[in-house]
């Protein structure tokens, strides 16, 4: 089987760690026969592996490994007092958001509404500072909250319904407010006219 450049580089590791058996270290031997840089290439790391092998162990002094013994719990002890405060106030208030079940809820939220972003072709650019403005922010939403409640009110007048029952409001209305003028008429020639039972003088 003939490799390609990508193949030979994944098998190189497992030639590196002397892996390679069968099959594939022939097609491993047979493309490094073949491609000149890919030889060059596996010279360079299985020399390099080689050399790594051939180095001495270095052991640290007992000294050092004493003092460092000695000296972790004074640090790890003082680091936890320093840290406490702190990490007890940010555990209260971010623990219910940190749970299992809450963190894996946000993240299926976001899955959510990133594929609804997909489906439905919303637009995404890339944020810039000017954008985080929180006059813009406020001016954006308020802005759309206009637009939204404006097409609301448009619909709601334009129903067929609703401006029948208007137009009959308004005829009652306007009948109510008739039969009161005329009312007020009818009291006045009542008053301005004179009784039958009153004497001339």
């Amino acid at each position: 089987m003939k490799l390609s450049c990508a193949e030979f580089e994944v098998l190189l590791c497992d030639a590196a760690d002397g892996q390679l058996r069968g099959g594939a270290e022939a097609s491993f031997e047979g493309h490094r026969a073949e491609c000149g840089g890919c030889r060059e290439y596996a010279a360079d790391v299985l020399g390099a592996v080689a050399f790594l092998s051939r180095a001495a162990v270095v052991e640290p002094p007992q000294e050092l490994i004493t003092a460092i013994l000695f000296d972790l719990p004074a640090r790890q002890t003082a680091v936890g007092k320093a840290k406490a405060g702190l990490v007890a106030a940010l555990g209260r208030w971010l623990g219910p958001v940190l749970a299992p079940r809450m963190a894996m809820g946000m993240a299926m939220t976001v899955l959510s509404l990133s594929m609804l972003a997909q489906v439905f072709k919303v637009p995404v650019r890339q944020l810039k500072p000017s954008d985080l403005d929180p006059m813009k922010i406020w001016v954006s939403v308020d802005d759309q909250a206009n637009r939204a409640w404006n097409r609301a009110v448009k619909y709601y007048d334009n129903i067929r319904l609703v401006f029948e029952i208007q137009s009959r409001l308004q005829e009652w209305s306007e009948q109510e407010e008739f039969d009161r003028q005329q009312k007020i008429r009818n009291d006045a020639e009542k008053l301005s006219v004179p009784s039958d039972d009153r004497k001339p003088l």
